[in-house]
């Protein structure tokens, strides 16, 4: 009794682990078709003028007038902003002070030296008493230079208290207020920040180091903002810069796109998501990248076997045959070129029209996947 309950369990466990056939198998399969593909490189940059320029004050002030305000156009050496000038213009009539006492300080030593020559010969005065008066009226001339220099600078001064745009363009940012106290200390505060030109713009993108090397100057590119999703404006690639930005072990570059905005629809500090057209190619044989990634189960019927190591560009496909109540797969090899991500270029290995196989299902086997497509 006790052995004929071994051997059925015996048998059951042999019929519980018998694989399932490979007629309870079935397959999702596309036919290889000819079509059109593009590769792309995506990124994500923010808008902004290809000349952008903060416009500060040289010296301190209270603001006591603004002439422009977010959004004015302004052209160039036009008056945007008054410092108080009172400091100042005092500053200048105090160099002008100076500057004609040291006036008439030459004229006396000028003077002084005529005296002290006339009455050498009279021997009322000596050599040494004509030598200091030389040096005398030196010394006053060399301060008339130096309280010029003054009157200048105190000029300067005054004149940099009327600020004025120093090229043609938009207000963009405005940074201070009537009655504000800036302080030209350390640095220059900046009042505005001029846009040149919006209708001429530029998308400052940061490309990975696994696509930058694809990414050339001179290659078209779209991209959409979130202010119009359902609009795509065009642009193209004018630099990559070679120095990388490392963010938490992710090297970017940043590659440069100026892009037309002759609407003005486009502002600074958008977001742009961006595809940069790498390749093209026209009328090619083509397959999903699905059929690239499937690994047939082990209970596949399989009329062939590849046995190599891959190298670069190429995969292993999977082709459909036999009738449909037993199919078979055909391992092919074949060479891939360029990709959109959802699609990929063959170049050789694989015929029109050819059945691959992109899924299985049934047959209690899940669907394997194996690598991505090689680029």
């Amino acid at each position: 009794m006790n052995t004929r309950i071994i051997v059925l369990l015996s048998l059951f466990s042999l019929s519980a682990c018998k694989p399932p056939s490979s007629a309870q198998l079935q397959y999702e399969t596309v036919s290889v078709s000819r079509g059109h593909l593009r590769a792309i490189v995506t990124a994500s940059g923010t808008l902004g003028a290809i000349v952008s320029v903060d416009v500060g004050c040289q010296v301190s002030g209270r603001i006591m007038k603004l002439n422009a305000d977010f959004n004015s156009v302004v052209k160039r050496g036009d008056l945007i902003a008054e410092l108080d000038t009172a400091i100042y213009a005092a500053k200048v009539k105090a160099a002008e002070g100076e500057l004609a006492s040291a006036h008439a300080s030459v004229t006396l030593k000028r003077q002084n030296l005529q005296r002290k020559r006339s009455l050498l010969p009279l021997r009322a005065a000596t050599e040494l008493d004509v030598e200091q008066a030389v040096a005398e009226l030196t010394q006053a001339e060399a301060m008339v230079t130096i309280q010029e220099a003054a009157l200048d600078q105190a000029k300067t001064d005054l004149g940099f208290c009327r600020i004025t745009a120093p090229v043609d363009g938009v207000v963009v940012s405005r940074k201070v207020d009537v009655g504000q106290t800036v302080v030209a200390a350390m640095s220059t505060p900046v009042l505005f920040t001029l846009a040149q030109d919006i209708k001429k713009m530029r998308i400052t993108a940061t490309v990975s180091e696994a696509d930058i090397s694809r990414v050339k100057n001179g290659q078209p590119v779209d991209f959409t903002v979130d202010a119009f999703p359902d609009d795509v404006f065009t642009g193209q690639v004018v630099q990559v810069r070679i120095a990388p930005t490392t963010t938490e072990n992710v090297v970017t570059y940043e590659t440069l796109i100026d892009v037309e905005n002759p609407e003005q629809r486009l502002f600074p500090g958008m977001t742009a998501d961006v595809a940069i057209l790498t390749s093209e190619r026209h009328d090619v044989l083509k397959v999903p990248n699905t059929a690239l990634r499937f690994t047939p189960p082990e209970s596949s019927q399989m009329t062939g076997n590849i046995k190599v190591k891959l190298q670069r560009k190429q995969q292993i496909l999977y082709v459909l045959e036999g009738k449909t109540d037993l199919p078979k797969l055909r391992a092919v090899l074949v060479t891939t070129g360029i990709t959109d991500n959802s699609e990929t270029e063959i170049l050789e290995g694989l015929e029109p029209l050819a059945r691959v196989v992109t899924a299985s299902f049934g047959g209690n086997q899940e669907e394997q996947l194996g690598p991505p497509p090689m680029m």
